[in-house]
């Protein structure tokens, strides 16, 4: 390394990093900085620093030192070494299909050993020293003589890792009941909690056969309209409530719709169902001081946003 270099080294580890989602196979993401402010783009291939050794992926996006942070489980920043070269790009697709012949030698052994496993999916590492088998199970599975198997034959570090069901559906794929690619295979990097309150909240039958995806699990796309929800149900009432007007008469509340803005109510006395709009329903129904409160924060809220966005 000459002087010049040394030098260049020297003041490049002085400059904050660029931090970067990096992309593996079956969507699999992990956290990266590039110290050497290569100027990467969505798509690029690269080489990674691994927890042992080197691996290939390819740049998914560029993140602030925030999103990193926040992000980023490993003890110590795993770093982007260089782009990859375009024979090393081969190198890592014949790979992959060398990952198919895996699985199936996997699975005479898995029958062998009488295992009660699922195998998913095969993956190298791009230098070859680690292969891991991904695999679902009902239960605990000893795994050790099928780890001693597989190293005699691979000659390299072997690693199974049990996945859940949602892991399984995002590495295989597949179309869901909306008739669309599943969108933990395409779009979605992580999981979040899902619960049948969701589609309650959202006033959907809570069917399982309804609202469960292909993994057997409640569909991640509850999730999605949960914070209009959650600000919208603030102000309307339940279906199945019972209230009472200002004026003393009384309903029970049979439908509503959160989009257009309407409450459906059958009044004490009628056969035939009231509709009326929400500022109309809460007129009748909310007290005068409530309401006015309410319009009131509201009022003040929007000032103070347009006040802040004319600064």
């Amino acid at each position: 390394m000459t002087w010049n270099q040394k030098k260049k080294n020297k003041n490049n580890s002085n400059i904050e990093p660029d931090y970067y989602i990096v992309e593996f196979k079956s969507r699999r993401i992990d956290y990266y900085i590039d110290r050497n402010h290569l100027g990467l783009k969505r798509g690029d291939w690269v080489l990674v620093q691994a927890e042992r050794g080197r691996d290939m992926g390819v740049v998914f996006a560029q993140i602030s030192k925030k999103d990193f942070e926040a992000h980023s489980q490993h003890k110590y920043a795993l770093e982007i070494l260089r782009r990859a070269r375009d024979d090393e790009i081969e190198i890592m697709m014949k790979l992959r299909e060398r990952e198919e012949s895996v699985l199936e030698t996997c699975e005479e052994l898995v029958s062998f050993r009488g295992l009660k496993m699922k195998l998913v999916d095969a993956e190298f590492q791009y230098d070859g020293k680690k292969l891991t088998i991904y695999f679902t199970a009902e239960e605990r599975v000893d795994f050790r003589e099928l780890v001693k198997d597989l190293a005699a034959i691979y000659r390299t570090r072997i690693e199974l890792r049990q996945i859940g069901v949602r892991d399984e559906a995002k590495k295989l794929g597949g179309i869901g009941p909306c008739g669309m690619p599943l969108c933990c295979a395409t779009f979605l990097r992580q999981f979040v909690p899902i619960s049948t309150q969701m589609a309650r909240a959202q006033n959907l039958v809570v069917n399982p056969s309804k609202i469960s995806g292909l993994c057997e699990r409640l569909m991640c796309c509850l999730a999605y309209e949960m914070p209009f929800y959650e600000v919208v149900l603030k102000d309307y009432p339940h279906v199945g409530d019972e209230v009472t007007a200002k004026d003393g008469r009384k309903a029970k509340v049979v439908a509503i719709d959160y989009f257009r803005g309407f409450v459906k109510l059958i009044f004490e006395g009628d056969e035939e169902p009231t509709k009326l709009g929400i500022i109309e329903y809460k007129k009748l129904f909310k007290s005068d001081k409530e309401f006015l409160k309410k319009w009131l924060s509201k009022s003040k809220a929007e000032s103070a946003k347009t006040a802040n966005q004319e600064k």
